[in-house]
């Protein structure tokens, strides 16, 4: 298990920098208004009913190595989290790529993306070193490697790839030196007290902007690790998912109830903010179904939570359960609502 363990982290560090290099900045300033208040509210909302949970699930429910702050914060970000990576390929296998509906998704996914991430960096902060001081600590030292890397490693990252004769083939040199950054990165987070996948993702978004080179580096790196290395990772956490644990209609009630408030409060949520913002409803229902995917970004935080001791095997389960099924039915409720392969070029009413 320890060395399924070790490749599986590997693989999903690797995956986490390939995302990082997806991150379209310039599309997050374009539709900026529409994008901070629907992801805000997908995160704030479900973070609230995740929180209020905490107050009667801790008791029966929370890890054994934990107090209430960390488990009341897991259980708010673990209702909160999209899965951008699986949000993107669901857009591109409906053929919404382009569209109004695809455009949006992709840009709140991708600032939830960001909100959440920081947020689990400074959950896991606080859960590793158990005090308030401690993690105002590494919230620091996670500030200084972000103003390091993006102020000193990414021009010089920049300064190679402009001097490169076709970026579209650069060699394995730079590739080399793309390579020693994810893992430098990824050991310089987790020796400030948060996580590697942190640091992959800084690194990511710290690539040169050249597309011709990030995609010649993410095309080398997606194969390896999502062919290779994630299966091993999905492996991993399904032995660690005992649904044997959630024993009498109590644990089941439980289950249903956290995926109640998880669809409810990102799917609602989500759909009620695009709405404010003039979208349709069939629009807006599409959008939240979108935003409620989870996907393997919530069993990266789940596995998170249950190697710090935060959450118990029973309640990983349920969470587990819930990602699975919110990522599951995301392509039903956008087909069902008229959004889907043959729509590409058709506006939403």
């Amino acid at each position: 298990l320890l060395n399924l363990s070790m490749l599986s982290q590997v693989g999903v560090i690797l995956f986490m920098f390939v995302v990082g290099m997806e991150l379209d900045t310039r599309m997050l300033r374009q539709k900026a208004q529409t994008a901070i208040l629907v992801s805000h509210t997908s995160i704030f909302l479900p973070f609230l009913l995740g929180l209020a949970s905490s107050l009667f699930l801790f008791k029966n429910y929370s890890g054994t190595s934990t107090h209430f702050l960390p488990f009341a914060l897991f259980m708010g970000i673990s209702m909160s989290i999209t899965a951008f990576p699986v949000l993107a390929r669901i857009i591109q296998d409906r053929g919404l790529t382009g569209t109004q509906l695809g455009n949006t998704a992709i840009t709140c996914a991708a600032v939830d993306d960001i909100t959440a991430w920081c947020s689990l960096a400074f959950i896991v902060a606080i859960a590793k070193s158990q005090t308030l001081a401690g993690s105002f600590l590494t919230v620091l030292l996670s500030l200084v490697i972000v103003v390091v890397v993006f102020g000193l490693v990414r021009p010089a990252l920049q300064r190679m790839s402009d001097t490169l004769p076709d970026p579209a083939q650069p060699g394995k040199g730079p590739v080399m030196a793309a390579l020693l950054v994810v893992f430098l990165c990824a050991l310089a987070t987790e020796a400030a007290g948060i996580h590697a996948l942190f640091g992959a993702f800084i690194a990511g978004v710290a690539m040169p902007k050249s597309p011709e080179f990030r995609h010649f580096v993410r095309e080398r790196l997606e194969y390896f690790s999502t062919l290779f290395l994630l299966p091993i990772f999905f492996a991993f956490t399904g032995l660690r998912t005992h649904l044997g644990l959630l024993e009498g209609g109590t644990d089941w009630l439980v289950c249903g109830y956290l995926l109640l408030i998880a669809v409810g409060g990102k799917l609602g949520g989500s759909a009620l903010a695009a709405r404010f913002t003039g979208v349709s409803w069939r629009e807006s229902l599409a959008l939240g179904a979108l935003m409620n995917t989870r996907g393997l970004m919530e069993l990266i935080a789940l596995n998170l939570g249950l190697d710090l001791g935060v959450l118990s095997p029973k309640i990983f389960a349920m969470l587990v359960l819930m990602a699975l099924i919110t990522t599951f039915s995301t392509g039903p409720i956008v087909s069902w609502l008229g959004y889907g392969q043959g729509l590409r070029s058709k506006s939403p009413a």
